[in-house]
């Protein structure tokens, strides 16, 4: 594998929320758990038994396997944070956080949030985890895009082709599927080879008898089930990992970036996946050419 990149993105604003969200933000709001507790899920050993405290053992340990950020600076290279200004999406105009109701003017308080987080345990060394998550963006979803390594240039069709890598993406919402991005030769005399996806829409299949998240977490807590629920000491790590971005950020109050209401958030963010020759996929949803997914199929 050669990156993870995790996807939280939302539509709206703060809405009716500003009071709270301007002493909150992105990173307290979404990061330290939403975000988190995505990447303990894809990054979790199996359990040796299928039973609550057994699955929750094993997310604790993702979380203390996450590299901590040692310093602002360190902080400052991993992290970006940013703040949605006035913009338009679909012929709407959109106000700037800062004209929000109960948000201060003058407020730093960051909208987007986006980090490049390594787990160092024996699976994971050396595979970066791009997590990110935002407020006035183009697309609803959650998505998780497991990015595999690209085949080398030198042997086989990559001298002729030039090959994207292949993709496991796992929607989460709003249309819960799998789908397998692979390079395939197409039929024929010719050694062309073409994206192909494979997919499974759950919520296809289900349909509207699928239950909601709130549904099944209030039923597992009649029946006792707290696989879902998050322990005490997966918490305090989690927060624990957070505060020391935060804390940095206190420090550095100029990191905070800006991006316009309706785009796919600050240019820091796109920077921080260049810097190790890697891209943001787009999304189910998202109008780009290079999209072969789509809401509900296949392109």
């Amino acid at each position: 594998i050669a990156n993870v990149q995790i996807t939280l993105s939302e539509t709206v604003g703060v809405e009716e929320r500003g009071g709270y969200y301007d002493h909150s933000g992105a990173l307290r709001d979404m990061g330290q758990n939403h975000m988190l507790q995505m990447l303990t899920m894809i990054a979790m050993e199996p359990p040796s038994r299928l039973l609550p405290e057994d699955i929750r053992d094993e997310k604790v340990k993702v979380l203390r396997s996450l590299r901590p950020f040692e310093s602002s600076e360190d902080v400052k290279t991993n992290v970006v944070r940013g703040q949605y200004t006035e913009g338009s999406y679909r012929g709407q105009q959109l106000p700037g956080y800062r004209q929000e109701d109960k948000v201060d003017p003058q407020s730093n308080t960051e909208t987007y949030f986006a980090s490049r987080v390594f787990v160092d345990n024996f699976r994971w060394a050396g595979v970066p985890f791009y997590i990110r998550t935002g407020k006035r963006l183009p697309v609803k979803t959650t998505e998780i895009v497991v990015e595999f390594k690209s085949m080398p240039t030198n042997v086989y069709l990559g001298q002729k082709h030039k090959l994207e890598p292949n993709l496991l993406v796992i929607r989460v919402n709003p249309m819960e599927g799998i789908y397998i991005k692979i390079n395939a030769k197409k039929p024929g005399s010719e050694s062309d080879i073409e994206p192909l996806a494979m997919d499974f829409c759950q919520s296809c299949m289900v349909g509207i008898n699928s239950p909601e998240a709130y549904e099944r977490l209030l039923m597992d807590a009649i029946e006792g089930d707290s696989t879902y629920f998050t322990r005490w000491d997966e918490v305090a790590t989690a927060w624990g990992f957070v505060d020391r971005i935060a804390k940095a950020w206190q420090q550095t109050p100029d990191t905070l970036e800006t991006y316009a209401a309706g785009s796919w958030g600050p240019d820091g963010a796109h920077k921080l996946l260049e810097q190790d020759g890697y891209k943001w996929w787009p999304v189910s949803g998202q109008d780009e050419d290079n999209v072969i997914w789509r809401v509900g199929g296949t392109q």
